[in-house]
């Protein structure tokens, strides 16, 4: 399922509305249905699977309600899922057409539990998506590099106390904010990364960009377990303290290059290469 950025989503040849709704897309769950079935009568055909596999069940509905245009161009309330309600809508479909997904949904279950047993198996299989991307070797091995030094860096934040998302954001905006003079979010909208995506900024920095991300947040890390800081306030003050690190780095490297290491380019191409290979 290819991400668009508007309000329909091609599937195999069927249009599916979509909404974007507190941070994520939800889905037309009567447009899953007629994508995956040769009902002619989708909303039947959800009611019976409503009924039988979340009612009758006494289940926890997977659907909340939401306005999408309808066919006579009026906005309708219309029951959607999100992604993991459309993967758990998928296994509910007895239809030949949904046992791929059935079976590629079984497979990623072992994949996880695989990984669980062996790590290794969780950073090869990331490996080959970046492959699979298009991404140079020397770029994934930074970029692997990277994700087990902000590993590092937010079990360090956990033994400080730090466990709610919106302060691993803060103290993370600090490090970026010194290093880069951008916030995440700020640095997003340089990159003219989509809004409504979740598109990981780290997956369209360049060599040295990531190179600077890590040496800001390895910095921090290595303060951190000296100083030991105890309180939300002092985390910020050595955040704040890392990021500098590498931004002072980052201004020196500038100058010998003669331009600047922060780059507007964004690798949305090598993300829609994958879309149409997968």
């Amino acid at each position: 399922m290819a991400e668009q950025p508007n309000k329909l989503v091609i599937f195999q040849s069927k249009k599916i509305r979509r909404i974007w709704h507190e941070d994520e897309w939800y889905y037309s769950v009567v447009d899953i249905i007629a994508a995956l079935t040769d009902s002619p009568m989708p909303r039947q055909y959800w009611g019976k699977v409503k009924k039988r596999e979340f009612v009758q069940l006494q289940l926890s509905p997977i659907w909340i309600q939401l306005k999408l245009p309808a066919q006579d161009g009026k906005m309708r309330q219309t029951d959607c899922v999100n992604t993991k309600g459309a993967l758990r809508l998928i296994q509910s479909i007895p239809s030949k057409k949904a046992e791929p997904f059935k079976r590629w949904l079984a497979q990623v279950g072992q994949d996880r539990l695989d990984e669980i047993e062996n790590p290794e198996l969780a950073q090869q299989r990331m490996k080959e998506i970046y492959e699979k991307k298009g991404y140079p070797k020397d770029w994934i091995d930074k970029r692997l590099r990277g994700i087990a030094i902000r590993q590092n860096l937010t079990d360090e934040w956990k033994e400080r106390g730090i466990e709610e998302q919106k302060d691993f954001a803060i103290l993370t905006a600090e490090i970026s904010n010194a290093t880069f003079g951008m916030t995440p979010a700020e640095y997003k909208k340089y990159k003219n990364l989509p809004e409504k995506s979740k598109a990981n900024l780290r997956d369209h920095m360049d060599d040295l960009e990531l190179i600077f991300t890590m040496l800001g947040e390895r910095v921090t890390t290595e303060i951190s377990k000296k100083e030991k800081p105890d309180t939300f306030p002092q985390n910020k003050k050595v955040a704040r303290r890392g990021g500098k690190v590498a931004g002072n780095a980052r201004k020196e490297t500038e100058k010998e290059l003669g331009r600047s290491v922060i780059s507007k380019q964004n690798l949305l191409d090598k993300d829609d290469k994958l879309a149409l290979e997968d």
